[in-house]
């Protein structure tokens, strides 16, 4: 099997794990979600741990801890992802995963925004006009269907933002991820031991239990597979590529669900899917350019 073969199995791999979360966080909707992401915190560290050990790379994470600002960095990024999660595990579990998918759509577009406003960074006119249809079809959501789409909002900005904060981190993802969830580590433990102490935890020796610390080992395996990927695979496939997983996740809302996808929603949709063919279109013509 060649590099390329196998960064592109690697991506895919990542990409339908990502895609399945809607369906296997439903079976978790009967937990709270902050339970739930405790576990996803300690299991993730659990996983990351076992794997630092065996490839021997726990050097890394001493020496990305002796850097204080790089620490501060990852505590603000873990915040965001944390956050992140916990609105896309409460979505799923009040029967949104559509709109939890939306969010996913925007987010690579609240990338290139924040991208323009914080690092002034160059805006293309492919991405001014990706972004405005964003804008217009979230804007549809608000006043034409008398819906703020809080969740999906929230899901695209703390995942925009937690790509900021990492594209400036000087740490591979697997550091990154261990440091993160080891930040987290004692806010997790302490809320894992307040509700066993009261009686309120579901963990146990049974299929919950289970689910439980597979959220943790399926939020690092994908992760490490991109990373993996990302090293042989040029961003113009990675970023086509990047649309499968909510793709998915609306699909599984929707088809298996049975959430509603009413016309407003489909207006929506409609806009955000132009932006979307319109940035990725308009960055396989730059590639091509450059390349040609």
């Amino acid at each position: 099997m060649t590099d390329f073969s196998r960064s592109m199995f690697q991506a895919l791999f990542a990409y339908l794990i990502w895609g399945c979360f809607a369906l296997f966080f439903h079976q978790l909707q009967h937990i709270p979600p902050v339970e739930v992401l405790l576990h996803r915190l300690v299991w993730t560290s659990v996983f990351v741990a076992i794997v630092l050990t065996l490839s021997r790379r726990w050097s890394n994470v001493r020496d990305a801890l002796g850097k204080p600002k790089l620490v501060l960095q990852l505590f603000a990024s873990s915040l965001l992802i944390a956050t992140n999660w916990i609105v896309y595990i409460w979505s799923v579990g009040i029967g949104d995963a559509v709109g939890a998918s939306l969010g996913y759509f925007i987010s690579p577009l609240v990338g290139i925004a924040l991208g323009v406003w914080v690092l002034k960074e160059r805006i293309l006119p492919y991405q001014a006009i990706a972004l405005s249809l964003a804008v217009v079809g979230v804007s549809y959501k608000v006043f034409g269907a008398n819906q703020v789409p809080w969740a999906s909002l929230a899901l695209a900005f703390s995942f925009g933002l937690y790509g900021l904060i990492r594209k400036q981190t000087a740490v591979d993802t697997v550091t990154g991820l261990m440091i993160e969830s080891l930040l987290l580590l004692p806010f997790a433990l302490g809320y894992w031991l307040w509700i066993a102490w009261n009686g309120e935890q579901h963990f146990s020796l049974s299929i919950d239990g289970l689910l439980l610390v597979s959220a943790g080992i399926l939020t690092a395996l994908p992760l490490l597979a991109y990373a993996a990927a990302a090293r042989h695979l040029s961003l113009v496939i990675l970023g086509f590529m990047l649309y499968l997983a909510p793709s998915l996740q609306l699909i599984t809302g929707v088809f298996i669900l049975g959430e509603p996808f009413d016309i407003h929603q489909q207006i929506t949709f409609s806009f955000i899917f132009a932006g979307l063919i319109v940035l990725t279109g308009g960055a396989m013509l730059r590639q091509y350019k450059v390349g040609s």
